[in-house]
């Protein structure tokens, strides 16, 4: 994700809060945050300290796992949500959250005539509205938004370029048009229709878009000393300038019993996906996709049905990790580090995996636990684990994963979706409808280059995907 100012608050929130869940002083400490992040002179980025105040606290409720609208007394202090948090057993299923009071009500998207009008004589710009939306004014064209349907004809013939498409930026992402705005002009995800890609929360300037953490939840179970096992996917391979082994023992000293790294997994995928396909295309199906993106899953689940009997039915290399956890030891809390939110949705549908850590929080609780990671001895890589398995982090890694264990992998004719945007989907939905399409496995990532570059990663996905390739040897 790249770095800007919304970002670098919410980090600073996210590690304020890490360091209390360390010194387990949650419930003392958690309702001074606001304050201590802006006391009285600091520095504005919104109209008044109070409504930072406020903005903030309703971060740190998300934080807690609470989604904004669970809130019924303003009153009520952030504390007795981190007792509810401590206490709780049961979770929903709505993993993002609007922050209204951080939400700017950005004007909805529409065309707009800038200064730089020089109210030319030919006025194109009349000529090629169909809906008299545009009227010539004494300095400048107007735009009457009453009447404009924004379909962009005055600005593509404005010789000036002085008409401007402004767009609601999280509305702008959405590939699915979940998040919209309310008789309010206060945003809303329907998480009927949310596939849990997180491009809405990356594209916010105003950082208003929140997912629901659980961290609180997972030192619960660490400071009770029962077993915590973490599951480290393959893109954190790639997240830390350190290498990557000495990460691995920065887990352990957080309080993790153990750390196993999802690869061991992949190459559960990749066995079960290789056999699947063979079988498939024996069989005569004209083509199969891959199961491992949950935002991929999530979209075929809400808006693609008809793909349903074209998607591979294997689990994801975070599934089969957590199972064999349980299998060794039933009573373990399986936590999975993850690169984005979609695997959140997918730790809800799945009994084997507990709670979700993003990288993130991981960095947040290194910072807060003082961990130094270059002084970390090194954690031996599991020798069974295949490296391509660690290859799933980045785009066309699950393909070429199968395609190394096929004695011939000329018969795999991939296509590569590299990214969930509305293009693709359409292609995708075009698919599914005539039942065909040019190849015969296709792998779809709903973030482009992979999962390196997820909606949570703390790195640059391309020096991410470097520091990754020497693993899947």
């Amino acid at each position: 994700m790249a770095i800007n100012n919304a970002v670098e608050i919410r980090r600073e929130i996210i590690q304020r809060l890490s360091k209390l869940i360390i010194e387990d002083k949650v419930i003392e400490k958690i309702d001074r945050i606001p304050v201590e992040m802006r006391p009285r002179g600091a520095v504005k980025t919104r109209c008044c300290i109070h409504k930072e105040r406020a903005v903030i606290r309703y971060k740190l409720m998300a934080l807690l796992g609470y989604n904004i609208y669970d809130e019924t007394d303003e009153l009520t202090p952030i504390s007795e949500y981190a007792i509810k948090s401590i206490e709780r057993n049961e979770t929903s299923d709505v993993m993002m959250t609007v922050v209204d009071e951080a939400c700017s009500s950005c004007v909805k998207s529409s065309y707009m005539v800038t200064n730089l009008c020089r109210t030319c004589v030919a006025r194109p710009c009349l000529y090629a509205c169909k809906k008299d939306a545009i009227t010539i004014g004494e300095h400048q064209a107007i735009i009457d938004p009453s009447k404009c349907i924004n379909c962009g004809l005055c600005m593509q013939a404005c010789p000036f370029h002085a008409i401007i498409y402004q767009p609601v930026p999280c509305e702008e992402s959405c590939p699915v048009g979940a998040i919209s705005k309310d008789e309010n002009g206060i945003e809303h995800i329907d998480p009927d229709t949310c596939i849990y890609c997180g491009k809405c929360m990356v594209a916010c300037p105003f950082g208003a878009i929140m997912e629901k953490t659980f961290m609180v939840d997972v030192f619960k179970h660490i400071l009770k000393g029962g077993k915590v096992v973490a599951l480290a996917a393959p893109s954190l391979g790639g997240q830390f300038k350190s290498d990557y082994r000495k990460v691995l023992t920065a887990i352990k000293q957080l309080g993790f019993d153990d750390v196993v790294e999802v690869a061991k997994g992949a190459n559960i995928t990749t066995e079960n996906e290789r056999e699947e396909l063979l079988e498939r295309l024996h069989e005569g199906a004209p083509f199969m996709t891959t199961s491992c993106c949950p935002s991929w899953m999530n979209l075929v689940y809400k808006h693609i049905p008809e793909m349903k009997p074209y998607v591979s039915t294997t689990l994801s290399p975070m599934v089969y990790t957590a199972k064999l956890v349980k299998e060794a030891d039933p009573n373990a809390i399986t936590v999975f580090l993850s690169p984005c939110v979609g695997k959140r949705s997918e730790a809800f549908r799945t009994e084997e995996v507990d709670y979700v850590v993003t990288y993130e929080e991981l960095e947040a609780l290194f910072k807060a636990a003082e961990i130094d990671l270059e002084k970390c001895e090194p954690t031996e890589f599991d020798p069974s684990i295949y490296g391509h398995g660690r290859g799933y982090a980045m785009v066309t890694g699950v393909v070429e994963s199968v395609k190394k264990t096929l004695e011939d992998a000329s018969i795999v004719n991939e296509i590569i979706i590299d990214g969930l945007n509305k293009a693709n989907i359409r292609q995708l939905k075009q698919y599914a409808k005539k039942g065909e399409c040019p190849g015969n496995f296709i792998e779809i990532m709903s973030c482009p280059g992979g999962c390196v570059n997820g909606c949570d990663t703390i790195t640059n996905p391309k020096t991410s995907a470097r520091t990754i390739m020497p693993q899947t040897k």
